[in-house]
């Protein structure tokens, strides 16, 4: 009865959405999207698949290590990575494309989740974080396919709006084979909520095992020093970050700014707020290759839009510090860790309930957290002490290598789910 109920809600919140997202796609993408969406792929797959769903951009990096392995161990073994999102595509098909297909999830109505079976034929399907559908779980279920949430996590707001539902996500949550999820907390949510605790593992985060795919670009390493990255910004966060530069230019010489906003629907409007200020902004997407040292050689007080995907990941390792993103407005902010990984002083706002480890940063030092008002003076003194800042980078470096091997520990559990 509840799932009945679940599906006319799902499907009537579809009638209403479904338009907008169908237009706001391009032509060519508008057909593939809808058609996968109703669970209608290309060819007749002949093939069992291993399905991996990563709902978009931070699931799909962090389920990179683990599918690298798997196919290290299992090379033979096909792969299926669906995403929600168009960017989640992308980077998909960028980092993963060579092993992998990529899909988009069906709607999570019996009909397209069917259709969706019916041609990926899976032996099993593994979650990335939080993304439960519960009709394509339940199905699964029903097909004697095993379910595996991987890299699980549960945030608070999500943890109390699935309380109101309990009766139902319990049962949800029951139908899963295998929970291996970050840490502690995460785990009591998880039962609380209806798991079995038998079927938990605690293992750590992916994030910890994520490596940049690529060198740093030489355009990054052209602009002059220092430089600071804001990271996947959100809606008036750059207007907070360009207040704060316009004043840290005027202090210190040959600064530079990039910024990474985090939709690309946005890039247009970031690139117009920059102009706004009276800077100068330069176009990621508009660099010549191969003249990229005469194009921003020895320029400061500039701000350069990443507005391209899947190359931020490599330019944290240009820069001296790492404004993340998401984390001065209600978002639960944008993960820390590939600017650790490449030893960068970080920076937080106030709101980073997305990512429980980030405590340790702060606690020994390799981050700090600024109310926005306060974002100008933090960086000053920050910008002032360049040995300060090392130090800094070097500690959430280390605490970095600390916490890796998560994707270790979920391989010796996934693989008796494996089809040798």
């Amino acid at each position: 009865m509840l799932y009945w109920l679940y599906s006319i809600l799902y499907a009537a919140a579809l009638a209403v959405l479904l338009p907008f997202q169908y237009f706001k796609r391009s032509g060519p993408l508008r057909k593939r999207w809808l058609h996968e969406r109703f669970g209608f792929y290309a060819g007749q797959h002949s093939s069992r698949h291993l399905w991996i769903h990563a709902v978009s951009v931070g699931e799909v990096i962090a389920a990179v290590p683990l599918i690298e392995k798997i196919k290290q161990r299992h090379p033979s073994l096909r792969i299926i990575i669906s995403t929600v999102t168009d960017t989640g595509q992308k980077i998909a098909r960028d980092k993963a494309g060579a092993y992998a297909e990529i899909i988009y999830v069906p709607f999570d109505l019996p009909f397209a989740v069917r259709n969706a079976l019916h041609h990926i034929r899976p032996f099993a399907f593994v979650i990335m974080e939080t993304e439960l559908w519960p009709c394509v779980i339940k199905m699964l279920k029903e097909s004697n396919v095993p379910v595996i949430l991987m890299n699980g996590r549960l945030s608070e707001r999500s943890y109390n709006r699935y309380r109101k539902s309990i009766f139902f996500i319990g049962d949800v949550l029951r139908n899963i084979n295998l929970l291996c999820v970050q840490d502690d907390n995460y785990a009591g949510r998880f039962t609380a909520l209806g798991a079995m605790p038998e079927r938990i593992k605690v293992i750590g985060s992916f994030k910890f095992d994520t490596r940049p795919s690529s060198d740093v670009p030489q355009w990054a390493e052209t602009l002059c020093r220092p430089v600071i990255i804001a990271a996947s910004t959100h809606e008036t966060e750059e207007d907070l970050v360009l207040d704060a530069f316009v004043q840290l230019k005027e202090v210190i010489p040959g600064l530079n700014l990039i910024i990474a906003p985090r939709h690309p629907e946005r890039f247009s409007s970031v690139e117009t707020l920059v102009k706004k200020k009276g800077l100068e902004c330069l176009k990621r997407s508009e660099f010549a290759n191969g003249r990229e040292e005469t194009q921003i050689r020895g320029k400061s007080g500039v701000v350069v839009l990443l507005d391209v995907m899947g190359e931020l990941s490599a330019v944290y390792g240009a820069v001296d510090i790492a404004i993340m993103g998401g984390s001065f407005i209600k978002h639960g902010g944008q993960n820390p860790l590939e600017a650790a990984f490449w030893g960068k002083a970080i920076v937080c706002g106030p709101h980073m309930e997305n990512f429980y480890f980030i405590e340790e940063f702060y606690s020994r030092g390799g981050a700090v957290s600024a109310e926005g008002r306060l974002l100008y003076s933090v960086l000053k003194e920050m910008l002032a002490s360049p040995g300060e800042v090392q130090r800094m980078g070097n500690i959430a470096k280390e605490i970095f290598e600390k916490n890796s091997g998560a994707t270790d520990r979920a391989m010796e559990l996934i693989e008796q789910y494996l089809i040798k």
